[in-house]
């Protein structure tokens, strides 16, 4: 058995603030239940606070919900996310690595964090997914995804105004596969992981 057939699919998303989490619901509710994926979500949020990130996402999704705990086996057609102080990343053999991460030391680069360790272990079988954000986290792992073989993915930039993540992850480094909406996305990636 080849090592493709036991490697899932790996959807990562990244994404900030109140826009990156309106993109992220728009995104669970279209993607189909059955999706044959794991899907990895990183949203910039505050660190000291008690975050109610899983109860949001549960109400509108239709992937199930869960927290990551470090060294937990990821399984296809289950969203993941991580605490808002602890970083949520791939690790050899489809399992989480939970970075800790009391003194901010990678502050705003949580997407990149994400996005290099599903370059580095998902096999070519990945997703980078760049919804709403300021700044430009995600950028380098979105390359960093392209440049390991894997589908990269943007959503379309809204009204002109400083570059946020979506603009500065398409102007970086290597081609974008698909720019498009949150449905426009949840189609080329049930595509991708069923039939690519």
């Amino acid at each position: 058995m080849n090592a493709d057939s036991v490697t899932p699919w790996f959807v990562a998303v990244g994404a900030s603030g109140a826009e990156g989490l309106c993109d992220i619901k728009a995104l669970l509710q279209t993607l189909p239940p059955s999706l044959p994926a794991v899907v990895l979500i990183v949203l910039h949020r505050p660190w000291d606070r008690l975050s109610h990130l899983h109860e949001v996402l549960t109400r509108g999704s239709n992937l199930p919900i869960v927290i990551a705990a470090q060294g937990e086996r990821f399984e296809p057609g289950v969203a993941y996310i991580g605490e808002p102080a602890d970083h949520l990343t791939l690790a050899a053999r489809s399992f989480s690595e939970i970075v800790d991460d009391p003194h901010r030391l990678h502050g705003n680069r949580t997407v990149d964090l994400l996005f290099r360790s599903v370059a580095a272990h998902g096999r070519h079988r990945m997703i980078g997914v760049v919804l709403s954000g300021s700044l430009d986290d995600g950028s380098r792992g979105l390359a960093a995804i392209h440049a390991a073989g894997g589908l990269t993915m943007v959503l379309t930039p809204g009204a002109p105004r400083m570059p946020g993540m979506p603009e500065n992850a398409i102007a970086y480094d290597g081609p974008i596969d698909v720019i498009g909406s949150p449905a426009d996305l949840a189609g080329a990636i049930e595509s991708a992981v069923r039939y690519g």
